[in-house]
C-alpha cells in the first residue's frame, strides 16, 4: 500500500517545511545525548542543501554538530557511510514532496497519479538543487535493489500499478515502464538546474514539465 511510503517519509517533511534553522542553532546542529547519529545525518542535510555532495565531509559535520572527527567515525565509518545515509533522507524528502502534490490526496486517475508524482519530482528538484545533486546519482551506491526499495520509486512504481489496475495501462506495457518514465522527469530536471533551460523562467518552465510529463503518459497509454 503506498500509506507505507506515506509513513517512511514524514520523519523528514519538518526539514523541508521548516528549512535549516529547523536544525541548526548558532552554527551547529542540536542533538540530545543519546541521538548523536540522527544530527550528525541532520547536519550533512543542512552541508548538501546548499553545497551538494562536494560540500559533505565528516571532519565538517563533526565540526558542525560539536563532537569530535573520532565520535562521529563511531557511527559513520567512512564519508561514503554519512553519505548513504543522507542520501536516504533526501530520497524520503523527494517521495514527500510527492506525497504533498495535491493529486495524490484522492486522485481522479491512475494518471492523475502519474502525474502528481513525475511533476513532484521535478519540483523538488527546481526546489533543492544541492539535496537532488546527491538523491541517487553521488555515486556511492549503484544497487539496483536499493534504489528500487526508495520510497520515491515506491510512488513512482504504485502510480504506474495503479494505472494497470484502473484499465489505463495495459499490463503488457508495464513491465520496466519506471525507468523511461524516471528518465524523461529526470532528464527535464537536469536541463532546467544545468542545460539550457535555466534561462527559462518558472512559470514557462512549469508548462514545459507538465507537458513533458503528459507527453510521457501519453506515451504510455497508446
Amino acid at each position: 500500500m503506498f500509506t507505507a511510503y506515506t509513513r517512511q517519509v514524514e520523519r523528514v517533511k519538518r526539514v523541508v517545511d521548516a528549512g535549516a534553522e529547523e536544525v541548526v542553532d548558532g552554527g551547529r546542529t542540536r542533538y540530545h545525548h543519546g541521538d548523536l547519529p540522527a544530527a550528525l545525518i541532520a547536519a550533512g542535510l543542512e552541508l548538501t542543501r546548499t553545497g551538494g555532495p562536494d560540500a559533505l565531509s565528516l571532519r565538517e559535520i563533526a565540526r558542525r554538530v560539536g563532537v569530535s572527527p573520532n565520535a562521529a567515525y563511531r557511527h559513520f565509518a567512512s564519508r561514503d557511510a554519512i553519505l548513504a545515509a543522507v542520501s536516504r533522507e533526501i530520497e524520503a524528502a523527494m517521495a514527500a514532496r510527492m506525497v504533498d502534490s495535491g493529486a495524490l490526496n484522492s486522485p481522479a486517475s491512475g494518471r492523475d497519479l502519474l502525474r502528481a508524482v513525475g511533476m513532484g519530482y521535478i519540483e523538488f528538484a527546481l526546489a533543492e538543487p544541492g539535496w537532488f545533486a546527491v538523491a541517487f546519482f553521488s555515486g556511492m551506491d549503484d544497487d539496483p535493489a536499493r534504489v528500487e526499495s526508495s520510497p520515491a520509486y515506491g510512488a513512482l512504481a504504485y502510480a504506474l500499478d495503479t494505472m494497470v489496475s484502473g484499465g489505463e495501462l495495459e499490463p503488457a506495457r508495464r513491465a520496466q515502464a519506471q525507468w523511461p518514465c524516471w528518465a524523461a522527469v529526470h532528464g527535464f530536471a537536469e536541463l532546467a538546474l544545468v542545460g539550457p533551460l535555466r534561462f527559462v523562467e518558472r512559470d514557462e518552465l512549469t508548462v514545459l514539465a507538465r507537458r513533458t510529463v503528459d507527453t510521457v503518459i501519453e506515451g504510455l497509454c497508446r
